[in-house]
């Protein structure tokens, strides 16, 4: 065995001296706080969070509120949906036995059919925190798609509705634009 190190060895043995994990530079995590960014209203009465975007993986992060007796159109998603339920009740029409309630989790796998509905009888608003991958697909009762939502839609008008009531949104994470 000699006491020399073969050109690599000694590279490899230079990048530990500072660690394996650089630390020079780091990233630092985002938080945003309830009232950084404007809940607004869409024309159902409920209200919309937009938190994050990613462009690039068609993926949007939001934060709902339904008002008692919401229903949302019949629609899938092309990738997984992953919720939160912060409070409130909300459940599926297609599994109306299967109810959504403060503290619950939700995974939709992709190409999952359901019907988003808040009782009308509900005692309060249902908030959801849902993590959207792929488009929003929705179709009427024949199975048609009647029209598509993805990210950027969301973020689009998210940017609208936030002019439209004076409300500033620009600490929404966007990624990909």
């Amino acid at each position: 065995m000699t006491d020399t190190m073969s050109p690599a060895m000694q590279m490899l043995a230079d990048m530990m001296e500072g660690g394996v994990v650089p630390r020079d530079n780091p990233r630092e995590a985002i938080l945003i706080h309830d009232e950084d960014l404007p809940h607004v209203e869409l024309p159902d009465g409920s209200t919309l969070q937009l938190l994050q975007v990613d462009l690039n993986q068609n993926l949007w992060i939001v934060r709902n509120h339904f008002r008692p007796g919401f229903a949302i159109d019949t629609h899938y998603h092309t990738g997984p949906v992953f919720a939160v339920t912060e409070s409130g009740e909300w459940f599926y029409k297609e599994y109306p036995d299967k109810v959504n309630k403060a503290g619950s989790y939700l995974y939709e796998p992709a190409h999952s059919v359901h019907t988003l509905t808040v009782a009308d009888d509900a005692k309060e608003d249902a908030v959801v925190w849902f993590a959207v991958f792929g488009s929003n697909i929705n179709i009427n009762d024949a199975g048609d798609v009647t029209s598509i939502i993805d990210a950027r839609i969301v973020l689009t008008a998210y940017r609208g509705l936030c002019e439209a009531e004076g409300k500033r949104c620009d600490k929404v994470i966007v990624l990909g634009e």
